[in-house]
């Protein structure tokens, strides 16, 4: 089921040019998985790299989409300092539907990727030169060739189950477990999360400077994770020549997460 959306997420992309891209449905609480934010120090090789994986750049930014992930490549002017792992966000994640097919093209266009733990063929890694670290694992049932899977924390280990149940909590998901470890679904991907043994940096001002999620009600998701004792990063805002609303706050354990409220497409008005 979770494939057969991605479809048609991705068909709804091709189908608008890319321009205005549409997220997975909403959840119960008005949440679907947003963007990958990067402060690159080269945007341009960092584009290649994405494009050759299978993304399709947007028209008129600085940002290629995936089936339920768009990766914006710069922020302001100020490159991340400080790759993924070390911070609280350790990886992000695709999923393929043949690692080492997917793997064999994307090399051909110049990627470096590195192999799967214990030589796994059904996982690779993607890092790239600024250090965002990006894990590929494998669904022989997807029809699509690559589509976002996954956000992987590192937390404190007694932390863990309370990183767990906030996200869950904050952002209306589905907590459960995959392969003994806990998660959480929401729409368009699947949030993980890892003991670390060492203290982790918080992710902004790195390179993977923050995560986002798309609301469907930006000032009333505000009220209520207010209500819950969550403090803004900066006040709500709009551009009312776009539509588009923005606030962020950090999670407990210091990762940077953007809310943005789009705006609703014709189509869908």
């Amino acid at each position: 089921m979770r494939a057969l959306i991605a479809g048609l997420w991705f068909a709804s992309t091709l189908a608008t040019g890319t321009a205005v891209a549409q997220p997975f449905p909403f959840n119960e609480a008005g949440v679907t998985m947003g963007h990958w934010h990067i402060a690159s120090r080269d945007v341009q090789a960092n584009k290649k790299i994405f494009i050759a994986m299978g993304g399709t750049p947007v028209t008129g930014a600085e940002a290629v989409i995936f089936p339920g992930i768009r990766i914006n490549l710069a922020l302001g002017t100020a490159p991340g300092s400080g790759g993924s792992v070390g911070s609280s966000v350790n990886h992000v994640g695709f999923i393929v539907n043949n690692v080492q097919e997917q793997v064999a093209k994307w090399k051909a266009a110049g990627v470096t990727v590195l192999p799967g733990g214990n030589n796994r063929l059904d996982q690779a890694f993607v890092e790239t030169p600024d250090g965002l670290r990006i894990e590929i694992l494998e669904d022989k049932t997807q029809a699509m060739p690559i589509r976002h899977e996954h956000v992987h924390f590192s937390v404190p280990k007694a932390d863990v189950p309370k990183a767990q149940a906030w996200y869950a909590k904050t952002f209306g998901g589905k907590a459960g477990t995959r392969n003994n470890a806990p998660i959480v679904d929401v729409p368009g991907g699947q949030l993980r999360f890892a003991a670390a043994e060492t203290p982790q940096a918080p992710t902004k001002g790195r390179v993977l400077d923050h995560i986002g999620f798309d609301v469907r009600d930006l000032q009333a998701f505000i009220k209520k994770i207010e209500a819950e004792g969550i403090k803004l990063d900066e006040p709500y805002r709009k551009n009312e020549q776009t539509g588009t609303a923005i606030t962020y706050i950090t999670d407990p354990w210091g990762t940077r997460v953007e809310l943005v409220q789009r705006p609703v497409a014709p189509s869908t008005r």
